[in-house]
C-alpha cells in the first residue's frame, strides 16, 4: 500500500519531470534562465482529469491540459507520465502540443521528454517561432543539458512561408528571418540629402 501511495504521489507530481533536467548544474556557459527556465518556481497542473495507472506505473492527465514553471507553458490534450518503481522516466505530450516561453514558442503534434537522457523530442508539423521568425519542420530534438536543437524534415511538404509562395519540398526545413527594423542614425534626416541653406 505504502508504495502505491509513493507512485501515486510521483505520478500527480509528474509535470514537474520536465524541469528535472534544468534543476542539475547547467554546463559552463550556458544559463537555462537566459532560455526562460527557472526550475526554483513553482509548478502549476491544469487538467479536465486525470487517471493514476498505479500498476502500470503511469498518470495521465487529459483534457486542455496546462502546465505552468515561471514563464514556460506548456498546453497539450493529454500528458502521460512514465514512473516505474516510483521514478519518473518519460513523459509523452500529444494532441495540439504547444510550448510558450520568453525565447519562442515551438509548436507540434507529439512531444517526449526522455528524463534519463534529458532529451526532448517535438515531431509532426513542428513550427518554432520566436517574433516575425519562423522555422518549420518535422522532428525537433533538444538536448536539455547542452542546449544543442536538431530540426529536421521529411514526409509531407511544409507549407509556404508567406502566401503566393510555393511550399517547400518534402525532406527540407524552413526558415524565414525578419530584420529587426533599422533606427535612423543620430542626427540623420530622413532623406539621403538632406536640402542646403
Amino acid at each position: 500500500m505504502r508504495r502505491k501511495l509513493v507512485l501515486l504521489s510521483v505520478l500527480c507530481i509528474a509535470p514537474m519531470l520536465s524541469q528535472l533536467a534544468l534543476a542539475a548544474p547547467a554546463p559552463a556557459g550556458r544559463n537555462p534562465a537566459a532560455m526562460g527556465l527557472d526550475s526554483s518556481q513553482p509548478i502549476a497542473v491544469n487538467a479536465d482529469s486525470f487517471l493514476a495507472d498505479l500498476n502500470g506505473e503511469t498518470g495521465t492527465y487529459t483534457g486542455n491540459v496546462i502546465v505552468t514553471q515561471g514563464n514556460v507553458r506548456l498546453h497539450a490534450d493529454t500528458v502521460k507520465v512514465t514512473a516505474p518503481m516510483g521514478r519518473a522516466s518519460k513523459m509523452e505530450a500529444t494532441g495540439h502540443v504547444i510550448v510558450d516561453s520568453p525565447s519562442g514558442q515551438a509548436v507540434g503534434d507529439t512531444g517526449v521528454y526522455d528524463v534519463p537522457t534529458q532529451i526532448l523530442h517535438l515531431n509532426g508539423h513542428v513550427v518554432l517561432t520566436k517574433e516575425q521568425n519562423v522555422m518549420r519542420g518535422s522532428a525537433l530534438e533538444v538536448a536539455m543539458a547542452t542546449g544543442i536543437a536538431r530540426l529536421t524534415a521529411g514526409g509531407e511538404p511544409q507549407v509556404a512561408a508567406q502566401p503566393g509562395q510555393p511550399a517547400q519540398p518534402q525532406g527540407r526545413v524552413q526558415a524565414l528571418f525578419v530584420p529587426a527594423p533599422r533606427a535612423p542614425a543620430a542626427g540623420s534626416q530622413n532623406s539621403p540629402n538632406p536640402p542646403k541653406p
